[in-house]
C-alpha cells in the first residue's frame, strides 16, 4: 500500500526537485510516471529534460504514447492520458491522482507551487480527498533550502 507525499515548493521549482525524486525512485528500481496538468506542459518538460544539465545527469524518459513506453524508466503523461500502472507517480501542475492509484502504487508525489494560491488550494483539496479515502499521506515544506515534514495523515 502506497503513500502520497505532498511537496510544498517555495524555494525552487518542481524541475529542481525532479532529479532528486527520480534518483530515489531509480534506487528502488521503480519506473515512474510524471503526470502533468496538460499535454503542452509535459511537452515543455520533455524538451527541458533533454536539454538541461551535463550529459551524466541525463534523465532517461519518454513521452506517453510512443512505441517504447514499456521500456521507459520515466514516462511523461498529461492528465487524462492512458498510462500503465507504475510503482511511482509524480504529479505536477495540479494533476489529479485517485485514491486507488495511491493505494496501488509504492509512492505518489504531489508537487505544488507554494507561491500560487490556486495550486495551494488544489493541493489542500487533494490532501483532504486522499486522506479522507484512507490513504497514507505526508506533507513536506521547503524551509531555508531543506525539506521539513509538517504533517502526516
Amino acid at each position: 500500500m502506497g503513500a502520497a507525499l505532498f511537496y510544498h515548493l517555495t524555494d525552487s521549482p518542481a524541475e529542481a526537485l525532479l532529479p532528486q525524486l527520480l534518483g530515489l525512485a531509480g534506487k528502488q528500481g521503480w519506473r515512474v510516471e510524471i503526470r502533468g496538468g496538460s499535454a503542452a506542459a509535459m511537452d515543455r518538460l520533455d524538451v527541458a529534460l533533454w536539454r538541461t544539465g551535463p550529459p551524466e545527469s541525463f534523465l532517461a524518459h519518454g513521452r506517453a504514447g510512443g512505441p517504447h513506453d514499456a521500456a521507459q524508466p520515466v514516462l511523461l503523461t498529461a492528465q487524462g492520458e492512458a498510462a500503465p500502472k507504475l510503482p511511482c507517480v509524480i504529479c505536477l501542475d495540479g494533476a489529479e491522482v485517485a485514491p486507488d492509484e495511491v493505494q496501488a502504487a509504492e509512492r505518489v508525489c504531489i508537487l505544488f507551487d507554494g507561491h500560487d494560491p490556486m495550486a495551494v488550494q488544489a493541493a489542500r483539496g487533494q490532501w483532504k480527498g486522499l486522506t479522507g479515502a484512507g490513504c497514507a499521506a505526508q506533507y513536506w515544506a521547503q524551509e531555508d533550502g531543506r525539506w521539513t515534514k509538517k504533517a502526516e495523515g
